[in-house]
């Protein structure tokens, strides 16, 4: 982040002051602690959420308006507000022009605590509706729903402010250009901060007075967001030294590295999977460097630290969105399903490295949280979990994290049992709460509960190995081991009788397309035939509710309905959509070589090519670049929470042109690199996921052709031996002898490789030029690893 500086900032400095001074209000914009914010430091952004308060079930809804018709848990959210609230649509754009009006677009997303805290204190209050509905056309966005609108706003937000966040507010001419954004704000004047009424009424002021100056700064900003933020490659221009950029890559997030607790800050902390992902891949070709083994450390040490601490669900599993300390203790309580696809192959690949079984639990772990709590009878996985819920039954408020704290007392009720062999009258409750850090004051610093919730509640973070605990009190390892497993499930019991948090039932493409990784990814590593089927059940819900056969397109997103039934909503796939689901279908193939779902990432590919790829400056425009509603076509150049679909895609394309023959796409993926060549070379550590697809290209991928019976013992042992190791630069292919099939047809050099003396073999190539079979997975392995 020091290496470099916000250039937007910079640029576009004066063109804010200009439109402040329109206003004649100060507005601060900055990130703070009032947002589901992420801050900008030159190139990283830290997305924080948190939970919906949802609205009062005791009430009937006095207003209703136009988002009660959608299926968006967003949306929904606000259909009751005294706003005369539009969807993002034509039918809003209509009306701003028909009476000259200035839009005022909130945007935000179901699990975001700040979001909901705005709607409670200003959305729901009825003068400041009247002042929206009468003198704005109020456009709600859910984020997650439409992240192409969500970009374009946001990159003006984050340009003119030096950071961003949700909610994000963001006034427009009625042809959709910004003046002036910000993110949360309270309904009135608190100290030197203004509140969204005093905001709206001088607003109103400068439209009527000041227009065309208001106008006009807008459009500047534009005109310099377009240059600011395009991305392409110059003539002649290559594609950057893979050593060199990998080694600045592993040097700044070093620099970055926490020693104590592992992760890349002090706090808020968050998981970062494609920093850990990189951090491997980067161990992979530095072995026997110490550089090498400090990256490696790195990954284990952060992964150990959070499957012990409190953003990893010890009683129900899967991981929370964040911590907000440096000991990875205290989370933000929300739990998002891209998180759990990522960290379960992050998990499950540090269990390829180490052969540590903590490793592969936490990834089983993660996987069933999942298959129990997100997942839809249709196959698809929905969204996330809110942080906020109702204490009790009895409750009227929702509080973050009620749902997974516990008290002293509550622990003490229900593990009473005396244990027997353990030194003095030790109860399960004294093991329980020793081991799980738990404490009768409750084990949450003040620091860490801003807002008072979590008051004499403890949030459990394994504080001690279960041989010292085992140790101090006399009892052995495997005995604790069962006690520990015995508490977590009566726990667990009485959770489920708890007032559980909303569940967004939305299901996306991308973020199902990551979730498929996860179970293809970690089924294959552990020989999981289990976990394969519901992979390829959530590749079959892609293809029935997601594909438009007719219209040859990814669906963005579908929901749940009241029936239970599977709601697709008309909204296009973006790039991430594309990128995402080709990732998880070839995953899928090589995790059961079942060549349709290869054939289907092809597909897919083509199409994505089709509709994003930009042919005059290489790379992939995130949305439809002739949607005339967009006002910027843009690149995400930045691996976050989520990976870039352009990192992403950079890998796809290099192993379809490994699996399929097809030349051209190695260029592409090439061509695609070549575009972003200034950020790689400057700034890696914005782009880890996309800096492994520079590595593939320097070393080449090796092609593993195992030739045997699909079903035969000897066969599945070689496969079995490939997928044991982590091999971040191959591609897995079954030749079963079927010249007549996809793969022979694509690559006819398969037809020269033959199973030898009637036993599976396999081949260890590159660019199909072949080391001598073998037989023997033990053979094989050591030939991976040379």
């Amino acid at each position: 982040a020091e290496a470099q500086k916000c250039c937007l900032g910079q640029l576009l400095m004066l063109t804010c002051a200009e439109a402040l001074r329109a206003l004649s209000i100060l507005i601060s914009f900055s990130t703070d602690m009032f947002c589901d914010c992420f801050r900008s430091s030159g190139v990283i952004f830290f997305s924080m959420a948190s939970g919906s308060n949802g609205p009062d079930r005791s009430k009937t809804p006095k207003h209703t308006n136009r988002l009660s018709k959608e299926k968006s848990s967003y949306l929904l959210q606000h259909a009751h507000n005294p706003v005369d609230w539009y969807p993002w649509g034509q039918e809003a754009f209509d009306k701003a022009k028909s009476e000259d009006k200035p839009i005022f677009l909130s945007v935000g997303y179901s699990t975001c605590h700040w979001c909901h805290v705005m709607e409670r204190e200003s959305f729901e209050d009825e003068e400041i509706g009247k002042i929206l509905s009468k003198n704005f056309v109020c456009i709600k966005v859910d984020r997650e729903e439409r992240p192409d609108v969500d970009k374009v706003y946001m990159t003006f937000v984050q340009a003119t402010s030096g950071g961003g966040g949700w909610p994000m507010s963001v006034w427009l001419t009625p042809d959709l250009r910004p003046f002036i954004g910000g993110t949360y704000f309270p309904p009135r004047d608190s100290g030197r901060r203004p509140g969204l009424k005093t905001v709206l009424l001088r607003i109103i002021e400068q439209w009527q007075s000041n227009r065309e100056t208001l106008e006009s700064s807008g459009e500047r900003v534009l005109e310099a967001l377009r240059k600011g933020t395009e991305i392409s490659a110059s003539p002649g221009e290559t594609l950057p030294s893979s050593p060199d950029v990998a080694n600045r890559c592993y040097q700044q997030l070093a620099h970055s590295y926490e020693e104590e607790y592992g992760g890349f800050r002090e706090a808020p902390k968050f998981p970062s999977p494609v920093n850990l992902m990189f951090l491997m891949s980067f161990w992979a070709v530095n072995r026997a460097s110490s550089e090498g083994a400090e990256a490696l450390r790195m990954v284990l040490h952060t992964l150990r630290m959070m499957a012990l601490g409190g953003i990893h669900d010890h009683v129900a599993q899967g991981f929370h969105r964040y911590s907000t300390d440096s000991s990875w203790h205290v989370p933000h309580f929300e739990k998002m399903l891209y998180d759990q696809g990522q960290l379960a192959v992050a998990y499950i690949t540090a269990y390829q490295v180490s052969g540590e079984c903590l490793l592969a639990d936490v990834a089983r772990d993660v996987l069933l949280y999942v298959s129990r709590d997100l997942s839809d009878k249709s196959g698809g996985f929905y969204s996330a979990e809110d942080a906020d819920s109702f204490p009790t039954v009895e409750s009227t408020e929702k509080r973050e994290g009620a749902f997974c704290v516990w008290t002293a007392g509550e622990i003490r009720e229900l593990l009473p049992d005396i244990v027997k062999g353990a030194t003095g009258a030790i109860t399960q409750a004294n093991i329980f709460m020793h081991h799980y850090g738990v404490k009768e004051q409750g084990n949450v610093d003040p620091a860490q509960d801003p807002h008072g919730e979590l008051q004499g509640q403890n949030v459990l973070i394994v504080r001690y190995s279960v041989e010292l605990t085992a140790a101090h009190f006399g009892i052995s390892v495997d005995r604790l081991s069962e006690l520990l497993s015995d508490a977590r499930a009566k726990l667990a019991e009485v959770r489920r009788a708890r007032p559980p948090p909303h569940l967004d039932t939305k299901m996306l493409a991308s973020w199902n397309g990551l979730m498929l990784s996860g179970f293809a990814r970690v089924g294959a590593m552990l020989g999981d035939k289990a976990l394969l089927e519901r992979a390829e059940r959530a590749a079959c819900f892609l293809r029935e509710h997601l594909w438009d056969e007719e219209g040859q397109r990814i669906l963005h997103s579908c929901y749940r309905g009241d029936n239970m039934e599977v709601d697709a909503s008309p909204i296009a796939g973006f790039l991430d959509d594309y990128a995402f689901v080709v990732c998880g279908l070839l995953d899928l193939f090589e995790a059961t070589q079942r060549v349709h779902w290869l054939q289907w990432a092809e597909e897919l590919q083509l199409r994505q090519d089709q509709l994003f790829w930009d042919s005059q400056g290489s790379g992939y425009f995130c949305s439809d670049p002739s949607d005339p509603t967009l006002l910027l076509a843009l690149k995400q150049d930045q691996d976050g929470a989520e990976p870039s679909a352009n990192s992403v895609s950079a890998m796809n394309l290099l192993r379809l042109s490994h699996l399929t023959g097809r030349q051209d796409w190695i260029q592409r993926s090439q061509q695609l690199l070549t575009a972003f060549s200034d950020k790689l070379i400057k700034v890696p550590v914005a782009l880890p996921d996309m800096v492994r697809s520079v590595m593939a290209q320097h070393y080449t991928l090796k092609q593993i052709v195992i030739c045997g019976q699909p079903d035969a013992e000897d066969t599945a042992s070689l496969i079995s031996c490939v997928n044991s190791l982590f091999l971040p630069h191959k591609v897995l292919m079954l030749a079963d002898g079927n010249t007549e099939g996809f793969l022979y047809q694509r690559l006819p050099v398969l037809s020269t490789l033959v199973a030898q003396e009637g036993k599976a073999t396999a081949y260890v190539c590159e660019n199909f030029a072949c080391a001598l079979p073998v037989t023997c997975p033990q053979e094989l392995r050591r030939l991976l690893l040379e």
